[in-house]
């Protein structure tokens, strides 16, 4: 089971739904990816919570008159075919409208973080 996909699966549905939050299962790279949504806009914010005894991530969405902010996402690198990328081969998503998101060495980052700082590493997906 792909729980990445998981998550970027409930921001998309919850967005569309018209929802402003979504309730994933909580993991260290999920708080990591949320991070990096939350420093580039595209969710308000995330919190750790606890229920039934069962740690969960609270995302706070963006979503103005029924409106998503996030349109979509498609992942990468799956747990059947691994995708990496060298940062010289890092680019630009929907003509600068969306991003990568990747793992590598220093961490999750984004795209334009990573391209920035020379690295490269596993392209975990796309979102826009």
């Amino acid at each position: 089971m792909d729980r990445i996909a998981d998550m970027i699966t409930h921001i998309v549905n919850a967005g569309n739904a018209g929802r402003d939050s979504a309730l994933v299962g909580y993991s260290k790279l999920k708080a990591d990816i949320a991070e990096v949504l939350k420093a580039e806009g595209y969710i308000k914010g995330y919190e750790k919570k606890i229920k039934d005894g069962k740690p969960f991530l609270a995302l706070d969405l963006f979503v103005e008159n029924r409106v998503p902010k996030v349109k979509g996402v498609k992942r990468m690198s799956k747990p059947s075919k691994r995708m990496y990328k060298k940062s010289s081969e890092l680019r630009p998503v929907r003509q600068g409208y969306g991003m990568l998101v990747l793992t590598t060495p220093k961490g999750v980052m984004s795209g334009k973080q990573a391209k920035r700082e020379k690295l490269g590493g596993e392209v975990l997906f796309s979102i826009w």
